[in-house]
């Protein structure tokens, strides 16, 4: 039994990521855009955060202020960035769509580590990379009856999440070089905190966010999907490869798939579901262990859990 815990663990973080929907849209529909969205799910993680850094892990509050500029980039501009692109493509298109134009996150994370950080670019990397490209065009280039129609603009705010994701993992593992995961999460959610908090308009919003339906998915959404889910998935990538991880977190674009068609009664056609297959496919590929090797302990951050 105490194999499969974390498996289990797992699978639960990414069902939780599966689930955001609900509550982005919730807010939506009680009249906030996704940048009040944003700025709730961000400020919302930063006091269960600081919660919990106050209770259990006082020794990893204190950084270096020069080096203040690391959680910029996590914070700024990758999870603001992520995070507005990602509600915007859910409030655009079907869910399961928006959710696997986040899962191109890996593809870009192989470009950008091949540019910037002079990682490797073998054969399984590129075979991933033009499986997502095709796996993109034919979800782009199929055209839907209904309401939830896909868009060129929502393609590209939809892939713009899986960069600002992506962009996580570089600025990430920097910032890991030097401080502790739960640090590097606590920091870059304050930032985000901090930098959106002056332009966000939320404050013109005070009556909306004081409606007790709209107070609960707030809670909600900084709570489930965001702490609950980071701890979980944390515990369990600890105790398994990063690898295993990744490709059990590919229950995340099921439960968002399932959420879609139950509650919103969406629906996919065909070819889009082949284009969605072949992306989560690719996903799986780039994540396969080396022949004979695991994955080196540097690549966890790659999936961090920062959604």
């Amino acid at each position: 039994m105490k194999k499969i815990l974390p498996y289990i663990a797992i699978s639960i973080a990414a069902s939780l990521w599966g689930l955001i929907a609900i509550f982005v849209r919730g807010l939506k529909e009680s009249g906030l855009n996704e940048m009040e969205i944003v700025m709730i799910r961000v400020s919302f993680a930063t006091v269960f955060l600081l919660i919990i850094g106050f209770t259990r892990y006082r020794n990893s509050l204190k950084i270096d202020i020069r080096k203040i500029h690391l959680f910029v980039g996590t914070g700024v501009l990758s999870i603001l960035f992520f995070n507005w692109c990602y509600f915007t493509a859910i409030n655009m298109m079907n869910i399961s769509f928006a959710v696997i134009l986040l899962y191109t996150s890996p593809a870009f994370v192989t470009i950008l580590s091949f540019l910037f950080l002079k990682e490797s670019l073998h054969a399984k990397k590129i075979i991933a990379v033009v499986g997502t490209i095709i796996g993109c065009i034919l979800i782009a280039g199929v055209q839907s009856n209904d309401t939830s129609s896909i868009t060129l603009a929502g393609v590209i705010i939809g892939l713009g999440a899986g960069l600002g994701y992506a962009l996580y993992s570089i600025f990430g593992k920097i910032a890991l070089r030097h401080y502790e995961p739960f640090t590097v999460t606590l920091y870059t959610f304050l930032v985000a905190t901090v930098a959106l908090l002056p332009f966000s308009g939320i404050w013109s919003k005070i009556s909306i966010l004081l409606d007790p339906t709209v107070l609960l998915y707030s809670v909600g959404l900084g709570l489930l999907p965001t702490v609950v889910a980071y701890f979980l998935y944390t515990w369990g990538l600890e105790k398994t490869e990063s690898s295993i991880a990744s490709v059990i977190a590919t229950v995340e674009p099921i439960v968002a798939t399932l959420v879609g068609l139950i509650i919103y009664s969406e629906t996919i056609g065909g070819i889009q579901i082949v284009g969605s297959l072949l992306i989560l496919i690719s996903v799986i590929i780039v994540n396969l262990p080396k022949r004979g090797k695991g994955l080196a302990a540097s690549e966890n951050i790659k999936k961090a859990p920062i959604q």
